[in-house]
Parts: structure tokens; C-alpha cells; sequence
């Protein structure tokens, strides 16, 4: 599921990277690895434990960023008599990393890569998740090989996924598989990206699910001042994402089937929050009649469009009340499904960054093997959702403290100016604290005034904007 992308360009000592750097010391942001670590993710790197099958000859390709080194997943598409199969490798980070040991021990303790608006803190040392352990073009890998069949409509008739060796052939990036798609030149197993990509789309909609195609801001300097952008993602990225919310259904409901699994839930948002967006689309001139649904309206949004991607940003909040809820021994939770996806769902396709996804392909493996997963899963299983929301946690921290503070650093220079904006949320407590959602540019902000005229518009000064402070402060007019 999306989270909040911003991207930041400048020299490492420019104010705005120095809040960054700042942030990361205030939060303990465990950088570096210690030198155990490290030792041992040098040893295994030149020693995993490899798996017998050889898959070597399936021509996978990954599709990333350009600059992406720490790849998970490699893909192959073709078709099967009138439907077609999906092959999903994903890094066997197991191979290097051996339970109760020291790196074991540290991607516990950090959960997740964390993601800043300038770099990366990773979960794993790179020479493992930038280098042996990552589906890096022309090299032969460990991985966890899903075969999935779909029909001509896109909907799943076979499963099955085992270890496996293999080797992806190329590293391919979104722009460029979007204009060979476009251009028609893409050769078929690039070329149904778009094919299995729109009819899984088909079976979202049926379904009642939501993706969320969240803009990447971009905030670079120009002129001494900073200047704020959004990426729009492109279709290829969309339909590439449904070939891992397929995985994740998939694993999911390997799980529910054997009884023993980790799934990731989310119950449907309260009235509350959905009626805070309904302001926020107020504030953005977005039309939301009352008879079209969220899922209806979100379908209908441009991402390039600037207003309709601050409110994407926006939609993320909805995704918040995410968990993961384990089960075992065949008693299945009260909850089963997300509600975004619609449906049953788990983190498995992202083992480099997430700790969770190495526990779900174990449990998964055991499952088509049809025997009990192994000691060290089910001992580590009912600690992970803590552990994981422990980490949630903390990267919610990261993002909401870099929104404020690339906000901040966007406003610096315009503290006294008077902006339009409208009141989108009110502290029920201090009914003279709310979040206001300026017109342009689209930043969200806390202001202070008396009385707050909540979903109304209004004119707003900016009391208050410093990077070093990462706050943000508007006053009604």
C-alpha cells in the first residue's frame, strides 16, 4: 500500500537536507550497522544457503526506479492457452539470514527500511539488500518462485510457489517499458504487463478495492528558494502493483486455507475521517456529490492534476488503521480482509525492506508443501504484529515529521503572506486548533484562530515557518 512519497534534490549541507540529517539524529535513526552485523552479512552474501530447483532459464525481468538497487521481485508474463501466467520471483532473504543470529537479531530491531525525502535508512546491510541478496540483472539468486495462473478475465485458477535459482535478465524501469508499451514495441512478456495489469484492475473494481495512484512530490531548490512539484505515476506502475497485491491475495489466502498465517487487515475507515476528505475535496474545488462513493471518486482523479494529487496525498490517512493479525492452528480472526484491497491480503512481496514478508513466504512455502512451518516462525509469529507496528510507528514519525518539515522549508520565505485555504479538521478539545488545507500551494498546516469555521473557506496568514522546527503555523485572517 502507498505511502507518502517526497523527494528532495540539493547538496547534503543545504538547509533543508541539514533539517533531514537533524531529524534522523533526533529520532535515533539507527544508520549505521554494528560491525557483528555487518561481519555476518559479509559472510553469508558469500555463502547463502541455495535451493535445489533451477529456474535459471525463465527470462525474469525486474521493474523499478532507475536508481533502485535493492530489487525484490523479478518478473515473467506469458499466456496460458486463453489466460495467462504469472511468474513472481521475490528475494529469499532467508538464505542469508540465519534466525537467533545477529542480523537477525537487527532487522528485528529495525522493522523497516526508512524511507526520508534525501535517502534511505535500510533493514538490511546493502551488501545484502543492494548486492547478494537483491534480483540484480544477470546475476543468479535465491528466491521464492511464485507460479500463479489466471483466467482470461484475470482471475486466479492455480498457485503454487517453491524455492527456487534465478536469474532476471534485464532491469527495466517504468518510463521505459511504459513508452515501449505505448510504442508497441515491448517484446510479450513485457508487453502483458499491461494486459494482466488492466484485467486485474477489472477485478479490483468488481471487488469493491482501492489503489491508491499517490503523486510523488518533489521539492527542489531554485533561486535559494524551494519550489514544490508532483510526479504523476504512470499506468505501468499501476499495473505493475497489481501484480503484487495478486501475490499478496494469493499468500493470503494460502494462509486462511492452512490455518496458520500473518495477514495484514484494515477494518473500513469510521464516518469521521471520511467526512474529514469530504472537506479536504471542498478545500481542493474537487466535486464529491454525495451519491458517488470514495472508491468511485477515487477512480475518477487525475494524479497529474495538482489539486486531485494533494487529495490522493490526502487518502493515504484512510490506510492508517492498518495491523497485522496472526492466526494459528486452524482458529481464524474475527478480521480477515483489508479494506482497500477488498479482500484477504499480506505483506510477502518485499523481503529487502519489511521483516514481516520474510515470515509470510516461510509460512507460504510450508503451506503448498502441506507441512507445518518451521520452529523459528511460529516461535517469532505472535510478537510481530507489536513488533511491526512498533516500526509502523516509527515511520509514521518519519513521514509526517518530513512532510512538516519540507512544508516549512517550501513557506520559509513567505511567513506574513496571506494564503486561501479552508478548515478541514478542528480539535474537538481546543476548538481554536484545527488543520487548514491552503488552495495553493497544496500544503496542510495547523492554525490557530476563534472561531474555526470548519469546511468553510477562509483566509489564512503564515505565522510561522522554520525548516529547524519542522512546524508550520497559519492564523485566521
Amino acid at each position: 500500500m502507498p505511502r507518502r512519497k517526497i523527494r528532495v534534490t540539493g547538496a547534503p549541507e543545504a538547509p533543508l537536507r541539514a533539517a533531514l540529517a537533524a531529524l534522523r539524529s533526533e529520532l535515533g535513526v539507527p544508520e549505521a550497522f554494528p560491525p557483528q552485523v555487518l561481519a555476518e552479512a559479509e559472510r553469508t552474501a558469500k555463502a547463502p544457503a541455495l535451493p535445489a530447483y533451477d529456474a535459471t532459464d525463465i527470462p525474469f525481468f525486474t521493474l523499478d526506479p532507475p536508481a533502485s538497487t535493492d530489487l525484490d521481485q523479478a518478473t515473467h508474463l506469458s499466456r496460458r492457452g486463453t489466460g495467462y501466467r504469472v511468474r513472481y520471483a521475490i528475494a529469499d532473504v532467508a538464505a542469508f539470514v540465519v534466525p537467533g543470529k545477529a542480523l537477525d537479531a537487527e532487522a528485528h530491531r529495525r522493522v523497516n527500511t526508512l524511507y526520508f525525502p534525501d535517502e534511505k535508512v535500510p533493514l538490511h546491510p546493502t551488501v545484502l539488500s543492494e548486492g547478494a541478496a537483491s534480483l540484480l540483472p544477470g546475476q543468479v539468486r535465491p528466491a521464492a518462485l511464485w507460479t500463479i495462473d489466471l483466467d482470461a478475465d484475470g482471475r486466479t485458477v492455480a498457485v503454487d510457489v517453491r524455492r527456487a535459482l534465478v536469474r532476471s535478465r534485464a532491469k527495466l524501469d517504468y518510463a521505459g517499458v511504459q513508452k515501449q508499451i505505448d510504442a508497441g514495441t515491448a517484446e510479450e512478456p513485457v508487453a502483458l504487463l499491461k494486459a494482466i495489469g488492466a484485467a486485474r484492475q477489472r477485478q479490483e473494481t468488481e471487488r469493491g478495492g482501492i489503489s491508491l495512484n499517490v503523486p510523488e512530490q518533489e521539492i527542489t531548490e531554485k533561486d535559494h528558494t524551494y519550489v514544490l512539484g508532483y510526479r504523476a505515476p504512470l499506468p505501468a506502475e499501476s499495473w505493475n502493483a497489481q501484480l503484487s497485491l495478486l501475490t499478496g491475495m494469493t499468500a493470503a489466502e494460502l494462509m486462511l486455507a492452512h490455518g496458520t498465517g500473518v495477514l495484514r487487515t484494515l477494518p473500513t475507515a469510521p464516518d469521521g475521517e471520511v467526512a474529514r476528505l469530504r472537506r479536504t475535496a471542498t478545500a481542493l474545488h474537487i466535486d464529491w456529490p454525495h451519491h458517488v462513493s470514495y472508491a468511485a471518486l477515487i477512480r475518477s482523479l487525475d494524479p497529474g492534476d495538482p489539486r486531485h494529487a494533494a487529495f490522493l496525498q490526502e487518502c493515504t490517512t484512510l490506510l492508517r488503521g492498518a495491523g497485522y493479525t496472526v492466526f494459528r492452528d486452524g482458529v481464524l480472526p474475527a478480521i480477515t480482509t483489508h479494506a482497500a484491497v477488498a479482500a484477504p491480503y499480506t505483506h510477502c512481496t518485499a523481503p529487502l525492506r519489511r521483516l514481516v514478508d520474510r515470515y509470510a513466504a516461510e509460512i507460504c512455502l510450508a503451506a503448498v508443501a502441506d507441512r507445518s512451518p518451521p520452529d523459528w516462525v511460529l516461535a517469532a509469529l505472535d510478537a510481530l504484529p507489536r513488533r511491526m507496528a512498533d516500526g509502523s510507528r516509527i515511520a509514521g514519525t518519519v513521514e509526517r515529521e518530513c512532510v512538516d518539515i519540507v512544508e516549512a522549508a517550501l513557506l520559509k520565505d513567505r511567513v506574513g503572506d496571506v494564503f486561501d485555504g479552508c478548515v478541514v479538521d478542528v480539535d474537538e478539545h481546543r476548538p481554536t486548533v484545527g488543520t487548514v488545507q491552503l488552495i495553493s500551494p497544496a500544503v496542510i498546516g495547523r492554525i490557530e484562530g476563534d472561531p474555526l469555521p470548519l469546511g468553510e473557506r477562509l483566509r489564512v496568514r503564515l505565522a510561522q515557518a522554520d525548516p529547524g522546527t519542522s512546524k508550520i503555523l497559519f492564523t485566521a485572517v
